[in-house]
């Protein structure tokens, strides 16, 4: 069976159509749109405080504000560092499927997504090598290897639409906040404004595939898949308490610090907060249950 092949769908390619000329409009070369400062300020905020890991917790209470200025820096540091795995690995899904015949009707825009995607990684790369000095490594456990099989092109672009969702939901915030550097909101201003076309591209990609997957699925093989999502949404969470962060802060105990934020009752909210709109969606196309998306196991801290 095939289920990626969307030929047959009209809004799909209607959606494709627009996504791709507004990308050719809204093309800039972001190799000459940064302007990088040499540094950035230690005393103000590098993330917005609302979106870091120990905010409104008992953690953040036993912290100056010079410690949470710090790792306002080096969550900033590690968030632009998924950016760049998560990219990377998009890359490579995206590249195997270009000029396919089951994507064939997606590849013009694929260009444009490659592209965009690469220029993305590079100032995401950029930003943490300057700032930084590295680019933290992924942690370990939870993110499994998609399956070879019928739902594999489906669960690489819902993993895809995740991870993008994620990224967004601090973009948005961060490019708006007054409160951070020019050089921070520009960056997450411009990666909104790309990423809102990915997004909406990869909404209508994954209801087309899950609804030909569905079709013909076992009750069992869709069980696999919610279950496998389910474990992805919660690995990408965590991923954003990287003990290694609390760790350059200079925050003594850093898995101790992550087992506690992640335990902690502001875990939930906070979750919920940043899949506020990607769950809602999941759901309502019937990819995920409300079951899927919570109460899954957690992942391993990072040694």
């Amino acid at each position: 069976m095939t289920n990626a092949r969307m030929d047959d769908s009209p809004r799909l390619r209607e959606i494709l159509d627009r996504l791709s000329a507004m990308s050719i409009e809204d093309y800039y070369n972001p190799y000459q749109m940064f302007q990088w400062p040499d540094t950035l300020p230690e005393d103000m905020w590098w993330m917005s405080p609302e979106l870091t890991t120990t905010f409104e917790t008992e953690v953040a209470e036993e912290l100056t504000r010079e410690q949470l200025f710090a790792l306002s820096r080096f969550e900033s540091v590690n968030f632009y560092s998924l950016n760049v795995h998560g990219i990377r690995e998009l890359l490579i899904e995206i590249t195997e499927r270009i000029h396919t015949d089951d994507f064939a009707s997606a590849s013009e825009f694929f260009h444009h997504f490659i592209g965009e995607e690469n220029e993305h990684m590079w100032f995401f790369a950029e930003f943490c090598q300057r700032y930084g000095g590295k680019i933290y490594k992924q942690l370990r456990g939870g993110a499994e290897t998609v399956p070879p099989g019928e739902a594999a092109s489906l669960l690489v672009f819902a993993r895809i639409l995740i991870f993008e969702e994620l990224v967004d939901h601090f973009n948005v915030r961060m490019a708006s906040d007054e409160r951070l550097d020019d050089t921070i909101r520009q960056i997450n201003r411009i990666h909104h404004q790309d990423e809102s076309r990915h997004i909406a591209f990869g909404r209508e990609l994954v209801k087309v595939l899950f609804e030909r997957f569905r079709s013909r699925a076992t009750q069992e093989e869709l069980d696999e898949v919610r279950g496998y999502l389910g474990r992805y949404l919660t690995y990408s969470f965590e991923t954003l308490f990287n003990p290694q962060v609390y760790r350059d802060a200079g925050i003594p105990n850093p898995l101790e610090v992550r087992r506690r934020l992640l335990e902690g009752p502001r875990r939930h909210e906070f979750e919920a907060q940043v899949f506020r709109k990607t769950l809602p969606y999941l759901t309502k196309i019937g990819l995920v249950t409300h079951e899927t998306g919570s109460a899954v196991p957690s992942v391993e801290a990072a040694q």
